[in-house]
């Protein structure tokens, strides 16, 4: 550890890179701190391993973190993060908590205990070109094959024929794409999106998980279907993670996906986006009986444990997180947390559908809040891998994964 640095393991992103290095200047100017910072990008699981695996939170060698809601409750009940709340008591952040939705405080408060602040969110919802979905020509030849008008999918099913109405591959245009990349997020995102849009639960009636219910498969036979069919899916799918899917639609190669609303607004920022004023979003689509609904899961900062330098780290994050430094992570190309940002004019003049976060935040679904979540994620990646992979029965396939839950991970 490093007493004349603060060290802050990031997310790689270019985004968070930049914004923090910016917010950073500006704290140092405004204080008159003269610590260097130690900003370090890692992608998923090397950023992972450093803070929790590695103990990196809990042994003093990063002060200050970015953790997602997926990892909260493994870095709180493992003691890698220090409790916000006497700091919080004593100077509050800005207009802390109102200024925030509701759904961005809930994941890492434990026993009124605040363990993190809000950093960076967007919850899945679907983008699209609307200048195809807006096009006469292409309302016209829709019409003509379908008998029926072209309208944004609300249904999976919809979302797949419009996809290949849309799958024009001598144009490097496809109608969509699913983030296949294992890595233990995307593919799990996805069982959950399709589980919960047909009406199904994670959990069963004693509240222990239940991955083999009859919408569980529906949703995986669905999944399969949908991966297979070179008529509609970008041929890269299994190797995006739902970054690289992102700027593969700035790039003009998708009609239509569902991801992070943050690749919608990515869109509208980044210098060689060939879509910009060009995208809009709506609902995740559902399931033939079922709602669309959305998945919330977010970043926030997190004090180690172990931190030599925990006062300046909250002056800080409580200083990244204020209105103008929230407005300035969003203008990089992020998604800023507070209500204020979600409203704010010169953001929805950047990105017209900035405001509608607001309403898509009323209609969410976290994943569980468990210490063993890793665990779990690990065994619903892979039955994912095994759906769209082999040409397995998918109710073995998830029979496999309830029995290696039921007889290996006490939930």
């Amino acid at each position: 550890m490093a007493l004349n640095k603060l060290r802050i393991a990031v997310r790689k992103f270019d985004a968070f890179e930049s914004a923090i290095a910016k917010i950073w200047d500006l704290f140092c100017k405004k204080t008159g701190c003269t610590l260097e910072l130690e900003a370090v990008p890692l992608d998923l699981h090397p950023l992972h391993d450093a803070i929790l695996k590695n103990k990196g939170l809990a042994n003093g060698h990063w002060d200050i973190a970015l953790v997602n809601t997926d990892w909260i409750t493994e870095a709180f009940t493992s003691k890698s993060i220090e409790d916000l709340t006497p700091y919080i008591e004593k100077t509050p952040p800005e207009d802390f908590p109102n200024g925030w939705s509701s759904s961005l405080l809930g994941m890492q408060n434990f026993d009124e205990k605040v363990m993190g602040l809000p950093f960076h969110d967007g919850p899945e919802c679907l983008i699209y070109r609307k200048d195809l979905f807006e096009s006469e020509v292409e309302k016209s030849e829709f019409q003509k094959q379908f008998n029926k008008p072209l309208e944004v999918p609300k249904t999976w099913d919809d979302l797949m024929a419009i996809a290949e109405f849309f799958n024009r591959s001598k144009e490097n245009l496809y109608g969509t794409t699913f983030a296949a990349y294992p890595d233990g997020h995307n593919t799990v995102f996805d069982f959950c999106l399709q589980l919960w849009t047909r009406n199904g639960e994670l959990f069963d009636d004693n509240q222990n998980i239940k991955l083999n219910s009859d919408e569980a498969i529906e949703g995986m036979e669905f999944y399969r279907k949908a991966l297979k069919n070179q008529n509609a899916i970008h041929p890269n799918s299994r190797d995006f993670d739902s970054v690289k899917s992102g700027m593969a639609f700035a790039r003009g190669e998708l009609a239509m996906m569902v991801n992070w609303f943050g690749f919608a607004s990515m869109c509208e920022f980044l210098e060689d986006s060939r879509v910009k004023g060009s995208v809009d979003i709506a609902n995740v689509p559902s399931g033939p009986n079922g709602e669309g609904a959305s998945l919330n899961a977010y970043w926030m900062y997190v004090i180690g444990s172990g931190s030599q330098h925990k006062d300046l780290a909250y002056d800080f994050i409580k200083f990244a997180v204020n209105p103008e430094n929230d407005k300035l992570l969003t203008l990089e190309g992020a998604i800023g947390c507070r209500k204020s940002t979600w409203k704010d004019t010169e953001v929805n003049k950047e990105v017209p559908y900035y405001h509608k976060l607001e309403k898509l935040h009323e209609n969410t679904r976290a994943l569980p809040r468990m210490s063993n979540w890793s665990e779990i994620a690990d065994v619903i990646d892979t039955l994912v891998l095994k759906v769209i992979n082999t040409s397995e029965d998918i109710k073995t396939i998830l029979d496999e994964a309830q029995d290696k839950i039921n007889n290996k991970i006490s939930t």
